[in-house]
């Protein structure tokens, strides 16, 4: 009785350890990829400083956009970080088109790894690649005088929501990727998501001056989520966490569970 007892947590627990340790290891072999080449890291760090240089301190001097008690510059900070993540990550799917035509996917697709682990890995770089403007553009914001929190546990929560976005939309540039199949197409659906995606969010201006229709598309936006929870952690703007972190979390399952569906499109 005890012997048969035990048997069912043992079948439970080993896909879940495959999916685990297939995804520290294909995390492994990212990781080792950033090391060898962080060329698009330093060019990925560059635009939002422009953007918080340029954009950022010509608009604190027009004062046009209502910010409440924040700054500009202040107000603008964090939408500039949740700009570079989307930006970093929306062309991801590139990357595993380029791994489909070496080859190098289809071997990977025929050992026992599941498909999530495959997606949650290069979600998992995503993120990584997410957060490396965080190193130049916290600095030089500092430097213009926004006032961001030095608390260690709100910077990590930043961290976090800033992984947890750039996964997801990694995860539906990889989606995509199943469906265009080419590195063109993918580029050119890429570029038409990734405007629309920014301006429709409360990135540089508030919700509430926006068209109806608009206030709508962004109020779905996974970006006006990231935007809000960085507010809350790194200016003090107020923010629901709880609701921003929870949309975050479920958006990212679901890219993770959409890619890994649509993955097996690439290789067929």
């Amino acid at each position: 009785m005890s012997v048969v007892a035990a048997r069912p947590p043992a079948s439970w627990a080993e896909p879940i350890r495959l999916l685990a340790s297939r995804t520290a290891a294909l995390g492994l072999v990212e990781l080792q990829k950033l090391r060898s080449d962080n060329t698009e890291l330093l060019t990925r760090m560059v635009q939002p400083v422009l953007w918080l240089l340029i954009f950022g301190q010509i608009f604190s001097r027009i004062r046009a956009i209502p910010t409440g008690d924040l700054s500009y510059l202040e107000y603008l900070t964090p939408g500039i970080l949740a700009q570079s993540a989307l930006f970093v990550a929306i062309f991801f799917g590139i990357q595993i088109i380029w791994e489909r035509d070496a080859g190098i996917l289809t071997k990977v697709m025929v050992t026992p790894t599941p498909r999530a682990a495959i997606v949650m890995a290069k979600a998992f770089a995503a993120g990584l690649r997410g957060l490396a403007p965080v190193v130049v553009l916290v600095p030089v914001a500092l430097l213009l005088g926004v006032g961001i929190t030095l608390n260690p546990l709100k910077l990590i929560a930043a961290a976090a929501a800033l992984m947890l976005s750039a996964g997801f939309f990694s995860c539906l540039s990889m989606a995509i990727a199943g469906v265009a199949q080419t590195r063109d197409r993918l580029m050119g659906i890429g570029q038409l998501m990734t405007m629309p995606l920014f301006f429709a969010s409360n990135a540089l201006y508030p919700i509430d001056i926006m068209p109806a229709w608009l206030q709508v598309i962004s109020q779905v936006n996974p970006l006006t989520y990231l935007v809000n929870a960085l507010r809350g952690l790194l200016v003090g703007a107020p923010a629901n966490l709880w609701a921003d972190f929870g949309v975050l979390v479920g958006a990212a399952v679901l890219g993770i569970v959409g890619a890994a569906s649509l993955l097996g499109r690439l290789v067929r």
